[in-house]
């Protein structure tokens, strides 16, 4: 019987994820090959069809356009192979797996969570807490909860909350800022990984941005701490340091803040049917974030 297709079915997935992610080492990453092994693939593929798949430039490797007209259905049929094989194994359906980044679990998310069980108790949440962006096309990830403008490629995208940013200190260094421009005579935290932006901030008090210096770290969540412990300023987004402010630990020493197009965002896979699960948390994600919002957020 001759074969269904005129290349590897392994082939033909290594096609789909270079041209969804324009390299070669996520689809190695995928499939368990080197990138070499990849590029095999797409070279015998090429040769087989007859046809160039992709063209080569310092930059990386382009979909032509033939296969940027079928990259959409490789992609809906490896994810209807992937929700067939899925079914094939019992399915938990009471566990919500869950990806988000350290920052939201540990300064927002866990002091919650004991809420959503309370209502829910039937739910098991699952968190992967990473700074990656997964892949949600594989494994088992239900959904996720990226900050950033959105959207992204692949994924529905809600908005839960975090537009708004300005700095946190904690109560003694506060003291010490009677205007924007003492920031230029106290120690300031620099969050390496931070999308948040000094200069806009200054901007929007009608101030030019003085040097500032201070401790420099590349983990959001420990950037966060040493705002806690009295070691510099810190620009952070008012959802995150809400409970913090609340309870003493930091102080907001100006009210103006900066709105952006950033913000937290719940995320899942685009065109996947929505388990009650994610529907039950969903819900009650958002129900949370307006509470805090407004002022009604009461940490248990």
């Amino acid at each position: 019987m001759a074969s269904l297709f005129p290349i590897p079915l392994n082939a033909i997935r290594a096609i789909e994820i270079v041209a969804r992610r324009g390299a070669l080492a996520p689809a190695a990453e995928e499939l368990g090959v080197t990138p070499g092994a990849v590029s095999q693939h797409l070279r015998r593929a090429e040769e087989r069809l007859g046809i160039e798949l992709f063209e080569r430039s310092p930059q990386g490797l382009k979909p032509t356009e033939a296969l940027r007209a079928a990259l959409p259905h490789l992609t809906q049929g490896f994810e209807t192979l992937r929700e067939a094989v899925a079914g094939l194994a019992p399915r938990e359906d009471n566990v919500l797996n869950l990806t988000v980044g350290a920052v939201f679990a540990s300064r927002w998310l866990v002091w919650r969570l004991g809420r959503f069980t309370a209502r829910h108790p039937e739910i098991e949440i699952r968190l992967v807490v990473t700074a990656r962006m997964l892949d949600f096309r594989s494994g088992d990830i239900d959904c996720g909860i990226r900050f950033g403008a959105g959207p992204w490629a692949g994924l529905t995208a809600e908005r839960i909350g975090g537009q708004h940013y300005r700095p946190v200190a904690s109560p003694a260094l506060a003291a010490r800022l009677a205007s924007p421009r003492d920031f230029a005579s106290v120690p300031v935290i620099h969050d390496t990984t931070t999308m948040l932006s000094w200069a806009e901030w200054f901007a929007a008090m009608g101030q030019a941005m003085p040097d500032l210096s201070g401790p420099s770290l590349n983990d959001p969540a420990l950037a966060f701490d040493a705002a806690i412990s009295g070691q510099g300023a810190l620009l952070t987004v008012d959802m995150m340091a809400a409970d913090a402010v609340r309870d003493g630990r930091l102080v907001w020493p100006f009210a103006e803040r900066v709105e952006t197009g950033l913000g937290y965002w719940l995320v899942r896979p685009e065109g996947r049917r929505m388990p009650t699960t994610l529907r039950a948390f969903r819900d009650w994600l958002l129900d949370e974030a307006s509470h805090a919002s407004n002022g009604r957020d009461k940490v248990d």
